[in-house]
């Protein structure tokens, strides 16, 4: 499936935000610097959703590839190559990349390719499994399905990923980003019913043969977000 309009359209509105206004805020709140009360449960939530995924992949990955599709200032990719894993991590926001290259220590240099560009770039190579921690939050259930089939086309093992589950204070504040935009504001989320996904990902002749497996919710304060993993069986 190519890209739709409406991906490539969300994807350069993304790359725009982080370059341009929000590679600062990004760098501070994936620190340990402190941060206001609504950060905190932000980067609370980040925390545990990335180690719930991580806890969906083996414990030794040595020997194995792994894509980060969005992987932002890198923690995700720092601790899959600790775990000796080959890394690919890429990221539309090259002030985000420059972050990562930074945090990355002597010792894990050599263990991860850093790309700015698009998750779905096809010469990225083939992967044993994919993680794409709230790269896809901000597309519909279209283009959240388009990117898993084509990223399936590429991956051997699993492929996690994380969606924006339709809760009430999402769908208010999906609403309340739409009735009052800001030029500083963040591309909306896309909240969308898990049923809904669901029916989606069976309905996709690109997933024909992958099913979901381990799911997970993490909800802190403003961070909600959704895990869910896909397997071939």
């Amino acid at each position: 499936m190519a890209e739709t309009t409406s991906y490539t359209q969300q994807r350069e509105r993304l790359r725009d935000y982080f370059d341009r206004t929000a590679s600062e805020t990004w760098a501070r709140l994936t620190s340990d610097a402190p941060v206001s009360r609504i950060r905190e449960t932000v980067r609370a939530g980040r925390t545990e959703m990335r180690e719930a995924l991580l806890s969906w992949l083996p414990q030794d990955l040595a020997g194995r590839r792994v894509l980060d599709a969005g992987c932002g200032t890198g923690a995700l990719a720092l601790e899959a190559a600790r775990r000796g894993a080959e890394v690919v991590a890429v990221d539309v926001a090259g002030s985000l990349l420059s972050v990562a290259a930074e945090r990355t220590p002597p010792e894990l240099r050599d263990r991860i390719d850093w790309r700015t560009g698009d998750m779905l770039d096809g010469t990225l190579g083939a992967f044993d499994h994919v993680v794409a921690m709230d790269s896809l939050i901000h597309y519909g259930p279209r283009d959240i399905v388009g990117a898993l089939g084509r990223l399936a086309r590429v991956t051997r093992g699993s492929i996690v990923f994380t969606f924006a589950p339709r809760t009430p204070l999402l769908a208010a504040m999906h609403t309340a980003g739409k009735l009052f935009p800001r030029s500083d504001r963040s591309p909306a989320i896309q909240p969308i019913a898990e049923r809904r996904l669901h029916e989606a990902l069976r309905s996709s002749e690109a997933l024909d043969g992958w099913v979901p497996a381990r799911t997970g919710r993490v909800s802190r304060g403003f961070y909600i977000s959704h895990g869910l993993e896909l397997v071939r069986p």
